[in-house]
C-alpha cells in the first residue's frame, strides 16, 4: 500500500471520527468522550493559533505500530511571533506534540533511535499534557493539549516522538513568515 493511500485512508478516519462526534453532539447524545473533548480547551491563547490532529490506527502489531499514524496541522503558516498549538488526540493511544526548528531538509527526515524516538533536545516547546498546558505523560485519546511558543521567521517541524510514532508518519511542517499573513 502506497504512502498516499494510507494518508488518504487516514484523513478519511480523521473525517468520520468528526462528523460522527459531531453527529451524536448534535442529537443531543454526545458520548462522554465528545463531551470531555469539548470541555477541554485552552483557558485563553497568545498570537495564532494552530490546530494539530494526531490520528493513529490504534493497533499493536508484534511490539511495534502499523504504519499509518498521522500529524496534522492549520493551517500550515503563520506570522512571526506568539503561536498557541491546541493539539487534538483523536487516536486510540496517548500521543504528544512537539515544536522543533527545521533547519534544513523536509520534515520526516530525523534520525529515529533504537529507542523508537527521535532526540527532541532542540525542542522549543511540547504540548503531552491531557487537558492542560506543556509537558505531561501523554495526550489521552480523545483529549486536547496545549503550549505557547514564540517563534521566530523560520521552518518548524511538528512531530509526535511516542516511541514509533515519528517512524510511522507522524509529523509536519510550519513556517512561520517575517510578517503579517
Amino acid at each position: 500500500m502506497s504512502r498516499a493511500t494510507v494518508r488518504l485512508a487516514v484523513a478519511a478516519v480523521v473525517v468520520l471520527t468528526v462528523l460522527s462526534l459531531g453527529v451524536a453532539g448534535a442529537l443531543g447524545g454526545g458520548s462522554p468522550a465528545a463531551t470531555a473533548l469539548a470541555a477541554c480547551r485552552p483557558p485563553s491563547t497568545r498570537g495564532s493559533v494552530v490546530r494539530v490532529t494526531l490520528v493513529d490506527e490504534g493497533r499493536m502489531m508484534m511490539g511495534g505500530w502499523l504504519h499509518g499514524a498521522s500529524l496534522s496541522e492549520r493551517p500550515a503558516r503563520v506570522p512571526t511571533g506568539w503561536v498557541t498549538f491546541v493539539a487534538t488526540n483523536l487516536g486510540t493511544v496517548p500521543h504528544e506534540l512537539v515544536v522543533l526548528p527545521l533547519r534544513s531538509g523536509a520534515a520526516g527526515r530525523r534520525t529515529v533511535g533504537a529507542n523508537g524516538r527521535i532526540d527532541e533536545s532542540s525542542g522549543l516547546g511540547e504540548a503531552s499534557r491531557t487537558c492542560g498546558a506543556g509537558v505531561g505523560g501523554g495526550l489521552a485519546p480523545g483529549s486536547r493539549g496545549w503550549v505557547s511558543v514564540r517563534l521566530a521567521p523560520g521552518r518548524y517541524e511538528l512531530v509526535c516522538d511516542v516511541p514509533g510514532h515519528y517512524a510511522s508518519g507522524m509529523f509536519a511542517s510550519l513556517t512561520v513568515a517575517s510578517r503579517s499573513l
